[in-house]
């Protein structure tokens, strides 16, 4: 396949169905421009499941907001404008603060390989070592379609680590997967520098107490929690990868085991074990959780039975008190795509709800397998890859007094009189592990419990407004005209998209 003839599939394949659609096009071509290796790696570590991939936002999210949330990162976004426009605004959104690079091209660029002429141009001019310790190149869908190769970009420019990734909407699964593709390559650098001889000390110092690494993104009070339920063992909680700066990369790597507090991520969790590193799965949320994941630290860390016993008898007390003092009585579905879907849940079932379904776009791994079983021991339905349309038989299934998932589950819930919580704002976005965890979560779910009157309100007030065609208030009942909405179906050009 020749370049022109790569860059005319890839331009069908965007104008007919968009990001979402002609997905096996856009890999064939990326395959032809020397992009297989890559794209096999993101198969098997974020393998889609049986329906492809999980209605979310662009995966590019995932990693573009781990690089701007590090301090003296730059970032460089290669794809096209619609696309920069979109994540840029949706970073600023999430409250980045930070300029974000964009290298523009169009046909000719793309196809004489001057585009990759202009990244390399952009990484050199920014390369600035007074402001950056390093800059992310990202490769968006049709720059990786096309082969540019920014993986041949230098090394290090004046001292500065470049850190080229391709995350492709018909390569990576989600946003949550595609944090890990960055912070996978930035722990894969900082690895080898370290290998090669002395690195730089965090900025907070370096603790006399082993340390557990948290691998995934979590509330910020959740590591000062795990901080002190490590404490008794005579550990102490190392730095979250996604870092916030460089430096604390070094630290991550330098621990005496890893907790996988979100389990999927898989190209972390690489680099950790090829450091020698071993990995802990599941969190300390409600008590049986907590208990099961000091024991597990502790004898991964070689503590002895006398200290892990001395860390149980101190957490677990106040957990099984919170427990008790806020139960949640009532029948809840869970869906979401941040890949803590699975320790929420268990804190819900530990709280005493009615748990009957937790759906997920993150991929079953190795590390959520003990989550999973001490769920579905317990009756409750898991799914892995969730599609909206599975979350929503499981809405209409269920028929849950409370539903906590996606704007779109929350959506159809309110619509028909059902209390929803949205998983990512209100749910994820609060501490879950230790005691904290256990009040926080009960308070706002049995908060939302409280409204079904509230809804009940609602829904007989607003009954006979009409829904679709019949929205709104009419002073007659609107005639629907159903053949001119088939003549005018049967005059719109037919889009055939690809299977999957």
């Amino acid at each position: 396949m020749t370049a022109s003839t790569a860059t005319d599939d890839i331009s069908k394949a965007t104008s007919t169905t968009g990001c979402h659609g002609g997905k096996a096009r856009l890999r064939e071509a990326a395959a032809a421009a020397g992009k297989s290796e890559t794209l096999d790696g993101y198969a098997a570590d974020y393998p889609v499941g049986p329906h492809d991939q999980p209605q979310s936002m662009c995966p590019a999210f995932g990693s573009l907001r781990v690089g701007l949330r590090m301090r003296r990162t730059a970032t460089i976004l290669s794809g096209s404008a619609c696309c920069v426009y979109g994540l840029t605004f949706t970073s600023h959104f999430y409250g980045a603060k930070r300029t974000v690079g964009y290298v523009p091209f169009n046909s000719e660029t793309l196809v004489t390989g001057r585009l990759y002429e202009d990244i390399r141009e952009a990484v050199f001019k920014l390369a600035d070592p007074v402001l950056y310790d390093a800059v992310v190149v990202t490769n968006l869908c049709v720059p990786t379609a096309s082969g540019v190769p920014i993986q041949k970009l230098p090394r290090e420019v004046n001292g500065v680590r470049i850190i080229p990734i391709d995350v492709p909407g018909f390569g990576v699964p989600t946003h949550a997967e595609a944090k890990d593709v960055l912070a996978g390559a930035m722990l894969r650098y900082a690895r080898n520098e370290a290998e090669a001889g002395p690195v730089a000390a965090p900025r907070a110092g370096v603790t006399d107490r082993p340390t557990v690494t948290l691998l995934g993104e979590m509330f910020p009070a959740d590591p000062v929690g795990l901080g002190m339920l490590l404490e008794p063992m005579g550990l102490a909680a190392g730095p979250v990868v996604p870092t916030r700066e460089w430096r604390e990369l070094y630290a991550a790597l330098d621990c005496a085991a890893v907790a996988a507090i979100h389990p999927f991520y898989t190209a972390s969790i690489r680099e950790f074990e090829t450091a020698g590193r071993q990995v802990v799965g599941s969190a300390p949320v409600g008590y049986e959780g907590t208990a099961a994941w000091l024991e597990a630290v502790g004898r991964t860390c070689g503590i002895p039975a006398a200290a892990i016993g001395a860390a149980l008898d101190r957490a677990l007390p106040g957990i099984r008190a919170a427990l008790d003092a806020t139960p949640i009585r009532g029948r809840i579905t869970l869906s979401g795509y941040e890949g803590s879907e699975l320790l929420v849940a268990r804190l819900l079932v530990e709280s005493g709800a009615d748990l009957r379904y937790v759906g997920t776009a993150c991929p079953r791994t190795r590390w959520s397998d003990p989550d999973r079983e001490w769920l579905e021991s317990r009756g409750v339905q898991v799914r892995f890859r969730a599609s909206l349309e599975q979350d929503l038989e499981a809405l209409a299934e269920y028929r849950p007094e409370l539903a906590i998932g996606t704007t779109p589950v929350v959506q159809k819930a309110k619509q028909r009189g059902v209390p929803a919580l949205y998983f990512t704002n209100l749910i994820s976005a609060r501490p879950l592990m230790g005691v904290a965890g256990a009040g926080s979560l009960a308070q706002v779910v049995n908060a939302a419990l409280g409204n079904r009157a509230r809804f009940d309100e609602m829904t007989a007030f607003f009954t006979g407004v009409g829904e679709g065609d019949t929205a709104g208030v009419w002073p007659s009942q609107p005639v629907l005209h159903p053949e001119f909405r088939e003549r005018q179906r049967k005059s719109r050009p037919a889009v055939v998209e690809e299977p999957v």
